[in-house]
């Protein structure tokens, strides 16, 4: 897809939301249910074959990246966790040929009914929302005016599944970067959803497909696609800027960007921290899965493993960016550039509060002992 979603990247930064052309292009190169379990149209990808996917995808696009990162675990959780009356409702309806997008924080309340919820909220950045027919909205369930609770200092959190027309949107996505991924802001008031149409945002207990990854829940998924993410888009600014050294000529500098020294240590040290990231995020989430494949528990250590790893990256690849950017000059600042709108990308979607300096202290203090878990990891 690469031709195709280069020439549509700048449509995509217009319109704020992916290019038709890209999304039907998705479709039908099967790429956009390719994570989903196999009764859902989807591969069931190891977690390598998932962050080769996001690192290409972003490297094409930051946009388009983030969309996958939005898009496939959206759909992949909704395909393995909802009860089968929803399942049925909501995919083989539809021949599987559904995208969904959405937020998963409990934004939201959903007060307990007969067969359901009715559910009042409002959220933001809806990541992926500008093509989807279905919307995913992280929940509360409330048994009148009291709050679930499903242990000692751990509310419920509840995922509901709604049809597009049943949301109202807030077309409020004007941007620094990520300007094509169609974040938009929206809100439901006093919606009837059937249960069905409902799974517990941590569970690790799938309903469908036979890959690792049901098993691990959607925390691991998601910090795959924002390590990957992260990754595939620093990695286009160090290969860009490379492409870029043997013609580039600073003024009053009558050498090339790549005949000097400092440029070409620049690059050796930023390209080797990149692949040493990547390698770290593949070593993290391929031991997480091996132990869960083998029937071992998901441990606390394993799931902050994984965490770091994704924080780490995002750290590492900003850098990357950074240092990117500068190198090039004047040429990563002229608009429409691949440079100039993955630098924008990079360091807007690395304030995600995902990849925050909170997970690292929290899987810090599980790994020092300070605490036995953090249930957010």
């Amino acid at each position: 897809m690469r031709d195709l979603v280069s020439a549509e990247a700048a449509e995509s930064e217009r319109l704020r939301t992916l290019s038709p052309a890209i999304v039907t292009a998705m479709w039908d190169t099967g790429l956009m249910s390719a994570f989903n379990p196999q009764p859902a149209g989807g591969a069931e990808p190891s977690f390598a074959e998932m962050i080769e996917t996001w690192i290409e995808m972003a490297w094409q696009d930051g946009s388009f990246g983030w969309v996958g990162i939005a898009n496939f675990p959206s759909s992949f959780a909704a395909a393995t966790y909802l009860p089968d009356a929803g399942f049925a409702e909501v995919f083989t309806a539809h021949g599987n040929r559904v995208t969904m997008g959405g937020q998963f924080f409990p934004n939201g309340q959903g007060l307990a009914v007969p067969g359901g919820y009715r559910l009042t909220g409002a959220w933001s950045f809806g990541s992926g929302t500008g093509h989807s027919q279905y919307i995913a909205a992280g929940f509360l369930p409330m048994d009148g005016t009291e709050m679930r609770w499903v242990s000692e200092g751990i509310p419920d959190m509840q995922i509901a599944i709604l049809p597009r027309a049943e949301v109202s949107f807030n077309d409020g996505w004007h941007v620094q970067g990520l300007k094509g991924t169609g974040s938009y802001d929206y809100s439901v008031d006093d919606v009837f959803v059937p249960v069905e149409r409902t799974f517990a945002l941590f569970t690790r207990e799938p309903l469908r497909g036979s890959s690792p990854a049901g098993r691990m829940g959607m925390m691991p998924v998601t910090a795959a696609g924002h390590a990957s993410w992260a990754l595939g888009v620093a990695k286009s600014m160090l290969d860009d800027v490379q492409e870029l050294a043997a013609t580039k000529f600073r003024m009053s500098d009558m050498a090339s960007l790549a005949s000097r020294p400092t440029f070409q240590k620049g690059l050796a040290h930023h390209v080797a921290a990149w692949r040493a990231a990547r390698l770290l995020v593949h070593d993290a989430f391929a031991t997480a899965e091996a132990a869960v494949a083998a029937g071992e528990d998901l441990t606390p250590t394993l799931r902050a493993d994984m965490r770091v790893a994704a924080v780490y990256a995002t750290d590492v690849s900003r850098q990357c960016a950074e240092w990117a950017h500068l190198a090039a000059g004047t040429s990563s600042i002229r608009e429409g550039s691949r440079l100039e709108r993955a630098f924008r990308d990079l360091y807007t979607g690395t304030q995600h509060a995902f990849i925050s300096e909170k997970v690292a202290i929290d899987s810090a203090q599980v790994w020092l002992g300070v605490i036995d878990d953090q249930f957010g990891l």
